[in-house]
């Protein structure tokens, strides 16, 4: 019996620690976050970033370690800190962030290593925040052309919105993953206005030749976009600690699931969805659990 191929999956971007008043500070970043979650599904990911030559740099890089992700594409800036994000939550449990600039990963430089990393992987997931400073953009720019498929969190966080750098990541990606609230931003900017969510999508899909859409929005479920059609998929009932983070969890299930071959709209889908579901019953967006934990919650509530 052949052994199935390990899917590999580089991810780009902003490793940080998240401050929430009153609790322990927990690592993040939208990349880190994906990475940490495609790891515990079982696939090789890793991610491309930096931090500080600092105390909490060494925690963040010891963080990974205790999760068996490598940390070889991780750089040591010796300038600039490692990221910290003050974070609040609303009365819906919402997370809001006030993201500190200039950190580590605003300076992630290019490298033989990180291309030939995204070279060898199946995808490369990122984000528009680490295009922010010029270097990481640029360094951002150059490994797109390394990669066999780009998968855009587009995970717009202002005042770090810049609409030419976004469309050019969209024009250059294969799968793009949008919240509502990120279309409408998009939308809004373009001078765009349409009356329904087919409308909208339709728009982004012509405009940037997009083979994929994926648009999350919280409790009211998600829809995925494919040459085939327009997919909804209701949310999972759960109850809600926090949703920091499941939107990445929600893509990492996405991928796992997409990755692999699986070219069921359903399957894909329902994974993406029960992982940010899952996620949201914790706190913080990188709690420990095993895929068993996972699979036993995700039978649950599709029962």
């Amino acid at each position: 019996m052949s052994q199935i191929k390990e899917l590999k999956v580089a991810c780009f971007g902003e490793v940080l620690w998240d401050l929430f008043p009153g609790r322990e500070k927990k690592a993040g970043g939208a990349p880190f976050n994906v990475t940490y979650h495609l790891s515990r599904l079982g696939l090789d990911a890793q991610i491309i970033s930096a931090v500080g030559n600092d105390d909490l740099g060494d925690e963040l890089l010891n963080q990974l370690r205790n999760w068996n992700i490598p940390i070889d594409s991780i750089q040591i800036n010796k300038e600039q800190p490692t990221s910290t994000v003050v974070a609040t939550l609303d009365k819906n449990n919402d997370a809001h962030y006030d993201i500190l600039a200039p950190v580590a990963w605003d300076f992630i430089e290019l490298n033989n290593f990180s291309k030939q990393l995204v070279a060898n992987a199946d995808a490369l997931v990122f984000g528009s925040l680490a295009t922010r400073n010029e270097l990481s953009r640029n360094t951002l720019f150059s490994l797109l052309e390394c990669s066999q498929l780009l998968v855009f969190d587009i995970n717009i966080r202002q005042p770090y919105f810049h609409l030419p750098t976004v469309e050019y990541l969209l024009k250059k990606s294969h799968i793009v993953k949008f919240n509502k609230a990120e279309l409408h931003l998009l939308l809004e900017s373009l001078s765009k206005h349409y009356n329904t969510d087919q409308e909208k999508i339709s728009f982004i899909q012509d405009r940037y030749n997009l083979e994929e859409i994926i648009v999350s929005n919280g409790a009211l479920g998600a829809c995925y976009v494919t040459k085939n059609g327009l997919y909804d998929f209701p949310a999972k009932e759960v109850t809600v600690a926090d949703t920091v983070g499941s939107g990445d969890a929600f893509l990492a299930g996405f991928l796992s699931k997409r990755l692999s071959g699986e070219f069921d709209e359903t399957e894909i889908m329902n994974e993406a969805i029960s992982l940010g579901a899952f996620v949201t019953t914790h706190h913080g967006a990188c709690p420990n659990y095993t895929l068993k934990e996972f699979y036993d919650f995700k039978l649950a509530i599709n029962n």
